[in-house]
């Protein structure tokens, strides 16, 4: 291998090991190519304000002699920006160094001499593959018309109004709705061009001898455009009877078209529309840096999203029905319409990488067990909730992979008996059910000496603290806890059991307080 060819080759390798340089092409990358980059529509506001005032100077030229600042302005900032843009355009497309770095490994691996011709080549190729797209041509045409010299070039102006495409994500979206329905317009043109071919024929047939106003065949093809399209300027009337019956049949078709073309349009907008939203959620969600994912909207989900919401925590609503999903969105949520139970929806969501829990409230407990055998397809390690209607589903539940398991019913049951055994604490239970801020639930560690320790629930008398004790998180060995739901009035606390109690703050604060005073001046006495 030459020194030149060894220079390109070292040089290749730097670029592709520089930090710096593959820093700066992703970002301007990402700022010309990709909309939801966060700089992106800034630099789609100038370029269109560019191409506005640019169309604006050279129209009023025309007729108007110009300031000399504006030709300064439009000559060399204006193309002078469109001509950086075109060449980073060009240079972001493709990466001219991978190129050469893959043709030197390929020589090194098969024994042969590295052929800086075949490089040449493909990198042209790539590079002759963006200059003759679409997008590229508007791009170069839209300079030419700041030569002024040429006055023949300031017809490219044009290519600066279509330039508009590529900055304007509504233009876009409009062409991409065209593009959507393609082949049913397609097929729509050309029965309108049968139409009028037919329709023109005839009432030139009928015509042609009769009619002032048809003389060649170009005015029986105009005539039948304007009346199909109902337009109908009145400059042209036939006056035979068999014209007359073309007329009529020919303005039936017109209208049954028209109508045709019209729903074609509603109907791709309408999705367009719906993609768009759901598209738009995607990136709001792409843009968290974790949340939770709640797979079915149900009366639960509703209030495990309004507490989230109070927590300022980040959630997204998954449903296969667009119903729930729109209901969901009209309660303020972050809702999609995906079936949770489809693993590539759960890949789409990345809950590997984002997903601190996944909460499946579905009201069937046969298409929880689905989402849940979906999540652990997925993955195995995420917090994985579910919502249980039927007891004979819990081991169906668990066996598909489900870590916590609630049962709203046996819920229900358990602060239905603790509020009639004790009435006192209605008031908080009520509290804490509607979220208001002074009643929460809090945990409560036994330490060493404190008042807890050795007492059991029925010495302790957590009433007179005006605290409701849901249950107690007991040490089984160094690894292991167990949950003790609604414990009996016998049971007998122990250093490193937690309580889990539900009241008011001030309640809980004061609870809290003497059990830690309790403990310090047990160690106080013992030292």
């Amino acid at each position: 291998m030459n020194k030149i060819a060894k220079a390109i080759v070292d040089l290749s390798f730097f670029l592709d090991e520089s930090k710096n340089y593959n820093r700066i092409k992703k970002f301007l990358k990402s700022v010309l190519e990709d909309s939801n980059h966060k700089y992106s529509k800034y630099f789609n506001y100038l370029m269109i304000f560019l191409i506005v005032s640019s169309v604006i100077i050279i129209i009023d030229e025309v007729k108007h002699p110009i300031e000399k600042w504006l030709i300064f302005y439009d000559i060399y900032i204006v193309t002078g920006i469109f001509i950086i843009e075109y060449i980073l355009r060009l240079w972001v497309y493709s990466d001219i160094h991978k190129v050469i770095i893959q043709e030197f490994q390929d020589s090194v691996f098969l024994e042969r001499k590295f052929n800086i011709f075949m490089v040449t080549k493909s990198i042209i190729m790539q590079k002759v593959q963006y200059i003759s797209s679409p997008l590229a041509i508007i791009d170069i045409f839209a300079i030419l018309p700041s030569f002024r010299e040429l006055r023949i070039l300031r017809i490219f102006v044009l290519f600066r109004a279509f330039k508009l495409f590529r900055y304007s994500s509504q233009i876009n979206h409009f062409s991409e709705v065209i593009v959507s329905k393609k082949s049913e317009l397609f097929m729509l043109l050309l029965l309108f061009i049968f139409v009028v071919f037919l329709s023109g024929v005839s009432i030139y047939v009928f015509e042609e001898h009769k009619n002032p106003n048809i003389n060649t065949i170009y005015d029986a093809f105009y005539w039948a455009i304007i009346t199909i399209t109902t337009v109908g300027y009145g400059d042209i009337v036939p006056v035979t009877s068999e014209g007359r019956t073309v007329a009529a049949i020919i303005i039936l078709i017109g209208v049954g078209l028209v109508s045709f073309a019209t729903s074609i349009m509603v109907s791709a907008f309408r999705e367009k529309s719906d993609e768009l939203k759901a598209q738009k959620v995607k990136n709001i969600v792409d843009s968290f840096t974790n949340y939770y994912l709640i797979c079915g909207y149900s009366h639960l989900s509703e209030i495990l999203a309004a507490k989230l919401k109070r927590a300022g925590e980040h959630f997204i609503i998954l449903d296969n029905d667009e119903k729930k999903v729109e209901q969901a969105t009209r309660d303020g949520n972050l809702a999609y319409k995906a079936d949770a139970s489809s693993k590539n929806a759960l890949i789409d969501f990345d809950i590997n990488k984002k997903v601190l829990a996944v909460i499946t409230l579905a009201q069937d407990d046969i298409q929880n067990i689905f989402i849940s055998l979906s999540v652990r397809s997925v993955s195995k390690d995420i917090m994985l909730i579910s919502r249980m209607r039927n007891k004979n589903s819990y081991k169906k539940l668990k066996l598909a992979g489900v870590d916590k398991v609630v049962s709203a019913a046996n819920m229900t049951s358990m602060l239905v008996s603790t509020l009639v055994d004790k009435p006192i604490v209605t008031n908080a239970i009520n509290s804490i059910l509607s979220g208001k801020r002074n009643a929460r639930c809090e945990q409560v560690e036994v330490v060493h000496g404190c008042m807890l320790e050795g007492k059991s629930i029925k010495d302790l008398n957590i009433e007179a603290y005006k605290l409701i004790l849901l249950g107690i998180s007991k040490n089984i060995d160094f690894k292991k806890r167990k949950f003790i739901f609604n414990p009996n009035d016998d049971f007998v606390f122990l250093e490193g059991d937690i309580l889990i109690v539900l009241g008011y703050t001030i309640s809980i604060a004061n609870f809290k307080s003497i059990v830690e005073k309790s403990s310090i001046k047990y160690a106080r006495k013992n030292r």
